[in-house]
Formats: structure tokens, C-alpha cells, sequence
């Protein structure tokens, strides 16, 4: 199974994955991302502010960024 990496790139700065995981292709790594974004942003909902700025960009083992999901993606903003 293919291993990827997700580097995550926000308003604090950047984190790049060392570890990476692994999913059966890359619509798989997307789902991934989605969740991982959707679980960063109740955390900062958590503490009382939401930046949906930021992206996720999912890598190969020889660092090509595949595709990025921004985090708006990821959710609906709405009642605005």
C-alpha cells in the first residue's frame, strides 16, 4: 500500500509529516486529509476561533505534493 505524507500549513506556520501513512490510493489520502482537517479546526473551536485559511498538501515518498486540500474544503462554513 502506498505511504503518504500530509504537511499541514496553517496561521501557525507549517508541520511537515516525517511518518506519513499509508491508504490504498490517493482519493483514500484525500478522505484522510479531510478528516484531518476537520479534526484540527474542533480543536481550535475548542479554544474559541476558527482560521479555515490553511491547507493539508498530501505528498509522495519523494516529497511531490500530489494534490493540497485546502481546509475551506473540508467543511461548511454557514449562518454566517
Amino acid at each position: 500500500m502506498p505511504l503518504y505524507f500530509f504537511h499541514i500549513h496553517n496561521s501557525h506556520g507549517g508541520a511537515e509529516d516525517d511518518e506519513g501513512m499509508e491508504a490504498k490510493s490517493l482519493s483514500e489520502a484525500r478522505e484522510k486529509a479531510v478528516a484531518g482537517v476537520r479534526s484540527l479546526l474542533s480543536a481550535e473551536a475548542a479554544n474559541g476561533e476558527i482560521n479555515i485559511a490553511g491547507r493539508i498538501d498530501i505528498a509522495d515518498g519523494g516529497g511531490k505534493v500530489l494534490l493540497s486540500v485546502p481546509f475551506a474544503e473540508a467543511v461548511a462554513v454557514k449562518g454566517l
